[in-house]
């Protein structure tokens, strides 16, 4: 007989054909952690490690009955929300996670395409903004993604301080900002705040191209919360975890575009 596994880590996001992102990156960091992952793909896409070349976006009532099904079989100790493509499917799964009194609710903004360009239209993210948002116990934004939600540029370390506030007065029950946008020397620094405080989570840049770090990070703090621990360490530990990923990253494709070792930066857990 099998061990039983008395928590499990749902992500809802779209689907990475090429392995690297998303759903796939997902899964993959749940592993690592040894939670017992479960998905509801509310985006496929077509794209690999040169770029995107196709989307489907399922049927809302598609993407609810994968949500219903998962929480009407597992106990979800946490929600990993990633790319939602239109503000019909963000409107579905806020509708999804108050049904099921979700816990755990980690907010990756997926709002920013890598050449800069905007991937919600107007409609979207007043969506994510107002009714999402407020649902997330933690939202992950990069630097792009909080100068959307926020209307302003963040053009350094002070302005991105001053943006963990302005990210929490939107309704988010912590911010963990990512800072690998902004220049700031030799290293990344993510900062983090909650109602008790914050603080900085520092770690050396490494020159390479990484692709579904942002997946990666997401769903590596839902892993944590799965395993008990608390928030702030929670977010912590999930940098850590990336990093060594990063450190140990490999190309797979023709591009140039590195997928994050999930195997190698899963040996610390």
């Amino acid at each position: 007989m099998g061990t039983r596994i008395t928590t499990s880590a749902l992500t809802i996001a779209g689907s990475d054909s090429g392995g690297g992102a998303g759903i796939q990156a997902d899964l993959k960091t749940f592993a690592a952690h040894g939670v017992h992952g479960l998905s509801a793909i509310a985006a496929l896409t077509a794209q690999h490690t040169r770029g995107v070349t196709a989307v489907h976006v399922p049927p809302v009532a598609f993407l609810r009955a994968q949500v219903d099904a998962c929480y009407d079989d597992f106990n979800i100790g946490a929600v990993k929300v990633g790319m939602l493509a239109t503000a019909d499917v963000i409107a579905a799964v806020v509708d999804a996670l108050v049904a099921h009194d979700a816990n755990g609710v980690v907010l990756d903004p997926v709002m920013v395409a890598t050449s800069g360009a905007k991937l919600l239209d107007d409609d979207a993210l007043l969506a994510l903004r107002t009714l999402l948002l407020p649902l997330a116990d933690v939202l992950t934004p990069n630097i792009p993604e909080a100068e959307l939600l926020l209307g302003h540029a963040i053009v350094d370390g002070d302005a991105a301080e001053r943006a963990v506030a302005g990210l929490l007065a939107l309704g988010a029950r912590a911010v963990l900002l990512k800072g690998g946008h902004l220049d700031e020397g030799d290293a990344v620094v993510d900062r983090y705040g909650d109602a008790s405080g914050g603080g900085r989570l520092v770690h050396a840049r490494i020159d390479v191209d990484g692709h579904g770090t942002g997946c990666t990070l997401s769903s590596a703090i839902a892993a944590q919360l799965c395993r008990g621990v608390a928030m702030d360490t929670a977010c912590a530990l999930a940098t850590d975890y990336v990093h060594r990923a990063l450190v140990s990253s490999y190309t797979p494709g023709r591009g140039a575009v590195a997928v994050l070792n999930h195997v190698s930066a899963g040996d610390a857990h």
